[in-house]
């Protein structure tokens, strides 16, 4: 009990010049970055490095730049303005490293931010629903503060760690943020459909959170014996586990267990992994390596992406040189399910965006990153079909991708696509 300190007094511990992390998504300990940011007149230069965070960023505004500089590893909604304001900078990182950034000292973390359930009768705590780098963050960090939440479920796996590992706990009592399950549209139901032909019995999947792996799951009620080693999941595989539709009896890591390093969606979702052995979080450096992804068969990797070229190339974290998220796992699974007996990488998205614009291009914008290679891409979906590039040549990829890219686009795509070349 004697732990046990205000979030005020807590983070006091953090001086000028310091370098704090904060855990990730839906376990973003909020309270404790508040505090901190009411110390901004009394600080200086604190790096505050973190994936996505769900919730607010008060430290990211602009008007703390002195006090505060966030570090993005995966830019989410709440910090992308610190990129053009000046006052952010974003750590290009596939996820399954993360962790070694910690221990390799190449990041040396002064503070780490958690957020975790109380200690059961033994002094053990969860990191609940977000494990991602956090483990190797308490193990190299100088001190580490704790929001203990009764509300944050108890999950097994590398999150369990015992009281004596932090420092100081702040006692609070708040709902974990949440995404509540949007309908899908016409479009995403399509493209969900489309996945889900792909996907046999007995396969692994990896997915995200959204409309079109929601869409594909649903697909799946008649499947048998599919497994999930996954980087994050939602509330969209609830009702296959229940069924028995994913079951992970025939996965090849972790055999009979949920495999994933971090989870958001609604309560429904946070009782139901509460105190459940089936589900086991790991650390994104075990979780997403390619050498355990490859032992699933059948592994089945899902992605999406913001545009894709006529040559297969993928860009997944910016538009055009504007960073828009990150690196995060994409390769680690594309790579892993490309490598696994009969396994499928599969990029999923709407042919055209809101506004419009085709997102299969002749050609990345100026300035666009490549996430996923051309040389590591097998399959891309859209709502009007499935374009299979693996040992495909340069010409026969742009007939593929044409065909799937809007009607509205095809024609000025492919010209446009090979005027170029024409010139060349």
């Amino acid at each position: 009990m004697e732990k046990y300190v205000t979030a005020e007094e807590a983070v006091k511990v953090v001086k000028s010049g310091d370098r704090v992390y904060l855990q990730a998504a839906a376990a973003a300990p909020t309270i404790l970055a508040n505090a901190l940011t009411e110390r901004a007149s009394e600080l200086r230069n604190v790096e505050i490095c973190h994936l996505h965070t769900e919730g607010e960023a008060r430290y990211a505004n602009p008007e703390l730049a002195d006090s505060f500089h966030v570090n993005s590893f995966f830019i989410g909604p709440n910090v992308r303005h610190t990129l053009k304001a000046g006052n952010g900078s974003y750590t290009p990182v596939f996820l399954s490293e993360l962790p070694h950034l910690f221990r390799k000292n190449v990041l040396p973390l002064d503070v780490a931010f958690i957020h975790v359930s109380p200690p059961d009768i033994h002094g053990y705590c969860s990191l609940g629903v977000s494990v991602e780098a956090t483990v190797a963050a308490i193990e190299n960090a100088k001190i580490v503060i704790a929001q203990v939440n009764p509300q944050m479920p108890r999950t097994f796996g590398d999150g369990i760690l015992h009281v004596s590992e932090l420092d100081y706990l702040v006692a609070v009592d708040v709902p974990i943020y949440s995404h509540e399950v949007e309908p899908f549209t016409a479009v995403e139901d399509k493209i969900g459909s489309y996945v889900a032909s792909l996907i046999e019995d007995r396969s692994t999947l990896q997915m995200g959170i959204g409309s079109i792996p929601n869409a594909a799951l649903s697909k799946l009620t008649n499947h048998k014996d599919l497994g999930l080693h996954t980087e994050m999941f939602s509330d969209g595989v609830i009702d296959l586990i229940e069924s028995n539709v994913i079951n992970c009896n025939y996965k090849g890591s972790l055999r009979g267990r949920v495999l994933s390093t971090f989870l958001l969606g609604s309560k429904r979702l946070y009782d139901f992994v509460n105190d459940n052995p089936f589900i086991e979080l790991r650390e994104s450096s075990t979780v997403n390596d390619t050498a355990r992804i490859r032992k699933n068969p059948k592994m089945i990797a899902i992605n999406s992406a913001i545009e894709v070229d006529l040559t297969g190339q993928v860009c997944a974290d910016s538009i055009g040189p504007r960073m828009y998220s990150g690196v995060g796992g994409q390769m680690d699974f594309i790579r892993g399910a490309s490598l696994s007996d009969g396994g499928k990488a599969i990029i999923a998205l709407p042919s055209i965006t809101k506004n419009g614009q085709s997102r299969i291009v002749p050609f990345l914008k100026q300035g666009a990153g490549v996430v996923t290679t051309r040389g590591h891409i097998h399959y891309v979906i859209t709502e009007n079909g499935i374009a299979d590039l693996y040992g495909k040549t340069l010409k026969q990829r742009a007939s593929e991708l044409v065909r799937i890219a809007h009607p509205n686009h095809q024609a000025s795509i492919e010209k446009e696509y090979f005027d170029l070349l024409h010139k060349m």
